[in-house]
């Protein structure tokens, strides 16, 4: 792409031109005062930025509550620093200008994918498989301490005394981990676990923007301190505490309705009156429902939707949306403009359209701190705005936007950045591609953490026979062509001869690759009347091919999980179903199962179930017929 910064050799170039163009601006600036006097000079720091959409100005606006003064509120911060008891500091060790966890041979380690991997119990996580780079000190890496500043972790565990013990276990346990400052991939996270999940990080989250807040004012005042007590020596040189821009923290999620869910999780630690939330009202209307709109799947009684289905789609479900927030020690401020913000909230869909639009990712140069939510969510969407939104994590930027190079870290200069983020990664299950992002593009060289989890089989009506049908395939990039040769010369033909098979047949296929392959090939070749259920179905569309297909005037019904996994409607009328692979959600498997026994009479030996696999269906074949069963299924292969 023509707005791509580029790596490697080009670093000190790039860095070269921004302090240039830098300090070209400031002499063109001082040479305009000096012209006329009556001009105000510009705050230096003032951020040259895109506008997006969404960031509408607070001017003229009437402002929630009384705006707070913040030169004195850092004031007093600085005084409570002074005060405050000293714990363990992760952040300093991490994050600090001169980690030692980051060496040549750390670095060259992570190039290459050279960790040594050791499964261990994390208590409250279950087994994990720990990371880290061939050549870490392990004494860098031993066991953290929960780190959270007093001011913070007070208050927290003072709402945690009203909570169930298992989500105070689970939440301390993350605390601990997450003080490692290693990434961290929850490969399972059940429903009943997300809103402690949440809190967690989000207190780990407040308390990262705090502590490199605290750095930066502390290290304020010692320059000050300087100016004024011996104003013709150099500054100190140890003050390097910044990025190249402001915000540290990135979330990215599914839909407005998480954006909210981790709203609410942040203001859990910044209640009222210790807290002022400024322009609540606005994110509260933009990412909640309007007024007077009844979310029929959270007002359903309990048991007409599935749980799952219910905890993702309730509230707003709009997938294109990011929002700046700004922390000081007194106030959250939401929709602040992003080059002043601390802590971006955003959809992968959201950020890319802004990049793309702009041509300028700078705001995500110095993320330090990356969490993605609901990734199982994010693949059913379009996964590739997850890999755009990755491949501008922490690059070099490509304007100063007036940065004080001499605050920066020297690890943001060397271009070392990707290898001290965080990442905290969240699924309800593991697919391919969320694998793939922890093994390739989580480079802390701290290391890395993912937990694991033993699948028991999935529920099904007793006495449905399933067929579990493999195909030979030894390379990965050949897996799509020889499924589909197998499915149209072997598995489609044979069903084909038997009347009662080729007839009230549902073909459900996971991948939308797979799908369009697939109905394209039953449009010209199959020779059987068949209808088509997608994401992309009108609700017209859904309603004739739903009752073509019950009367039996199509006997086929092609759908996609993607379809499923949005509408999640019941189909009457099944008694044959074949899984072109097997889905992705395990539930989804056991509810069309089901489906045949919605209408009357109709007995387990008349249902036929067929699974198309390989051994590349790992994880989706774990989740439904169990790790153990999974592993004798894929043994031979």
């Amino acid at each position: 792409m023509p707005y791509a910064m580029s790596d490697g050799n080009s670093t000190t170039t790039q860095l070269l031109t921004l302090l240039n163009v830098s300090t070209t601006r400031v002499k063109r600036k001082v040479a305009v005062q000096e012209e006329d006097e009556f001009i105000p000079s510009e705050k230096l720091n003032k951020r040259k930025s895109a506008k997006f959409a969404d960031e509408v100005s607070e001017k003229g606006s009437t402002p929630e509550q009384e705006p707070i003064d913040e030169e004195k509120d850092a004031a007093v911060e600085l005084k409570e620093v002074g005060g405050e008891k000293e714990v363990e500091d992760g952040y300093e060790r991490h994050f600090g200008n001169s980690p030692e966890v980051l060496t040549e041979s750390s670095r060259v380690s992570v190039d290459k994918k050279d960790w040594i991997t050791s499964k261990q119990k994390v208590n409250g996580l279950g087994i994990a498989v720990a990371s880290i780079p061939t050549g870490t000190d392990t004494a860098s890496t031993s066991t953290p301490k929960i780190d959270i500043l007093d001011r913070l972790h007070t208050a927290y565990k003072e709402r945690q005394a009203k909570q169930p013990h298992r989500h105070v276990d689970l939440q301390n346990n993350l605390l601990t981990t997450l003080a490692s400052r290693q990434d961290l991939y929850l490969t399972t996270n059940p429903i009943e676990s997300r809103k402690p999940t949440r809190e967690a990080i989000a207190l780990h989250t407040l308390n990262h923007v705090t502590r490199k807040r605290r750095r930066v004012l502390k290290n304020n005042e010692r320059l000050s301190h300087h100016t004024k007590t011996n104003p013709n020596d150099l500054p100190p040189e140890d003050v390097q505490d910044q990025g190249f821009t402001r915000p540290s923290v990135l979330i990215l999620l599914p839909f407005r309705s998480a954006a909210l869910d981790w709203f609410h999780a942040i203001t859990s630690h910044t209640p009222s009156p210790e807290f002022q939330i400024e322009n609540q009202s606005r994110f509260l209307s933009e990412y909640g429902l309007p007024p007077n709109v009844v979310d029929k799947l959270a007002s359903a009684e309990p048991g007409t939707y599935p749980p799952d289905h219910v905890e993702t789609f309730k509230g707003n479900v709009d997938d294109n949306f990011r929002v700046g927030i700004k922390m000081t020690r007194k106030t959250v401020k939401m929709f602040a403009e992003f080059y002043q913000c601390d802590l971006i909230i955003a959809s992968p869909l959201g950020l890319r359209r802004s990049i793309e639009k702009e041509k300028n990712a700078d705001y995500l140069t110095s993320i330090e701190m990356l969490i993605v939510d609901q990734m199982d969510a994010l693949t059913m969407q379009n996964w590739e705005h997850v890999k755009f939104v990755m491949s501008h994590l922490n690059k070099l930027p490509k304007e100063s936007h007036d940065t004080d190079f001499s605050r920066i870290k020297s690890w943001y200069l060397d271009g070392h950045a990707a290898y001290l983020r965080q990442s905290i990664t969240i699924s309800s299950y593991e697919t391919p591609e969320t694998r793939a992002l922890y093994n390739a593009l989580l480079k802390n060289v701290a290391g890395k953490v993912r937990t694991e989890k033993r699948w028991m089989p999935i529920e099904v009506p007793d006495g449905v026979n399933q067929d579990f049908v493999h195909f030979d395939c030894t390379n990965m990039n050949d897996e799509p062509d020889k499924r589909f040769h197998h499915f149209t010369t072997q598995l489609l033909p044979t069903v084909l001869k038997y009347a009662v098979q080729s007839t009230n047949t549902v073909v459900f296929v996971p991948s939308s690759f797979d799908f369009i392959r697939v109905h394209n090939y039953f449009r010209k070749h199959a020779g059987v009347p068949f209808a088509v259920l997608s994401e992309y179905s009108s609700n017209q569309d859904i309603s004739r091919a739903r009752q073509a297909f019950f009367s039996g005037a199509k006997s086929f019904l092609l759908v996609s999980e993607r379809f499923h996994f949005y509408k999640r409607y019941k189909i009457r009328g099944i008694r044959n179903i074949i899984f072109y692979a097997p889905p992705e959600h395990p539930q989804f498997f056991t509810e069309y199962l089901s489906y045949p026994f919605l209408d009357d009479g109709v007995e387990a030996s008349d249902v036929t179930c067929k699974v198309l696999y390989s051994k590349y269906d790992w994880f989706r074949l774990e989740r439904i017929a169990g790790t153990d069963a999974a592993a004798e299924l894929v043994k031979s292969l």
